[in-house]
């Protein structure tokens, strides 16, 4: 037999959890990938904020950046987070700059339970650069973007309440190490 970990000996014996559990954090570190994995897990439902944005638009959120510019965006944003906060407990994935919306960080952190996905310029660079999708990163250096996004953002995501440091191994190793923080 292998060895045992915590989550191991907790196994069936998941958290009980009664509000929602909102990811935040840099784009590319994951949220939306490990938010579906840790839904499953939980047997929450999942929700991806930016998705929901883009249904209650009728645009993408380039389009929406393009159009109407990161402000009007952000306050949007926050209206459609705390439509998602209400209700059951759910996972749910935000946009990178969500938590860094004062009233909007204020919202999850007074009603909803906040992990912190964090990960190395390098990881998060490469996984962007898969994808040209992102309105911050247009026609820019990815590390460069993401560095000096990191100056302002990471303080500001240092007051979740979970902090989680994903690498480049399998989400579902992240996942366990979140179980791991909600069960201790």
């Amino acid at each position: 037999m292998g060895a045992h970990t915590d989550l191991d000996k907790h196994q069936g014996t998941l958290p009980v959890i009664d509000r929602p559990v909102v990811l935040v954090g840099m784009m590319g570190v994951g949220k939306t990938s490990i938010g579906k994995r840790l839904a499953a897990r939980l047997g929450f439902e999942f929700v991806d904020a930016d998705e929901e944005i883009e249904r209650a638009a009728g645009m993408t959120i380039a389009e929406i950046f393009e159009k109407y510019g990161e402000p009007y965006f952000r306050d949007g944003e926050r209206r459609v987070i705390a439509r998602l906060i209400d209700g059951s407990p759910k996972v749910i994935a935000t946009g990178g700059g969500a938590f860094i919306n004062e009233e909007t960080r204020s919202l999850i952190l007074d009603r909803a339970l906040s992990i912190w996905l964090d990960a190395d310029i390098k990881v998060l660079a490469d996984r962007v650069s898969r994808r040209n999708h992102r309105p911050l990163l247009k026609d820019r250096d990815p590390v460069e973007v993401l560095t000096e996004l990191g100056k302002v953002r990471n303080p500001l995501y240092a007051a979740a309440n979970i902090h989680i440091r994903s690498d480049a191994s399998p989400h579902a190793r992240t996942v366990d190490t979140i179980l791991r923080a909600l069960v201790t």
